[in-house]
């Protein structure tokens, strides 16, 4: 059975690298779509979707910002099964940061050039909420269109979805952009930051394992 991924918020597949699957599984990685200035998130979801081959009973799992993806891709497109690693199900899960974000609209009038390569502000607001400790942290971000950027956090900030429940949330205890407190995810990573799937892959795996490991 083919299994759709997408990664998280700017970054490539590598953070996922480590992971292993079922071998029943093919997985087929669906790269980020450059957003068209001014689209709206369903007409970009629906592009993303166009890419799913929905003809055969398939899986979605999605990291980060990609969780959120692959829950709009199930409206679509239903799946077989949607995972999601730190990531939330729904609107009400958001951080109060995020929140805020939403409330104040403030992601919408922040200039693109902070999230080119080069700015500080990007780099330092990266390493404080994803993972601090891990100096290998920027490697997993690869894509750093800043308009893709910004266009990503401002529809993080204003995401509406009521929770599905056969979605299975796995998440970590140490996540500070989606703080586990605020979830009742159905698998724990015990020490796992956002980057779980990269620093935390044996435990991980040993879950998608149990998750995957009866989808025919």
């Amino acid at each position: 059975m083919k299994l759709y991924v997408v990664s998280g918020l700017g970054a490539d597949f590598k953070v996922l690298d480590k992971l292993k699957f079922p071998e029943n599984l093919e997985l087929i990685f669906l790269d980020w779509l450059i957003p068209v200035r001014n689209e709206s998130f369903q007409d970009y979801i629906t592009r993303m979707a166009d890419r799913v081959d929905a003809t055969k009973p398939f899986c979605l799992l999605g990291y980060s910002f990609g969780g959120i993806v692959v829950q709009e891709i199930n409206k679509l497109k239903p799946a077989r099964k949607t995972v999601i690693l730190a990531s939330i199900k729904s609107h009400h899960e958001k951080s109060r940061f995020i929140k805020l974000g939403e409330r104040t609209g403030l992601p919408k009038y922040l200039p693109e050039r902070i999230f080119t390569t080069k700015s500080a502000l990007a780099y330092s607001f990266v390493r404080k909420f994803f993972d601090p400790q891990n100096p290998r942290l920027m490697q997993y971000f690869n894509v750093r269109e800043p308009y893709y950027l910004k266009w990503c956090i401002e529809k993080i900030s204003g995401w509406k979805f009521e929770e599905c429940p056969d979605v299975v949330q796995i998440m970590g205890d140490r996540d500070i952009v989606f703080p586990i407190k605020y979830s009742k995810p159905d698998y724990i990573i015990k020490n796992g930051t956002h980057l779980f799937p990269a620093t935390k892959p044996h435990e991980t795996s040993e879950i998608l394992a149990k998750v995957f490991g009866e989808t025919a």
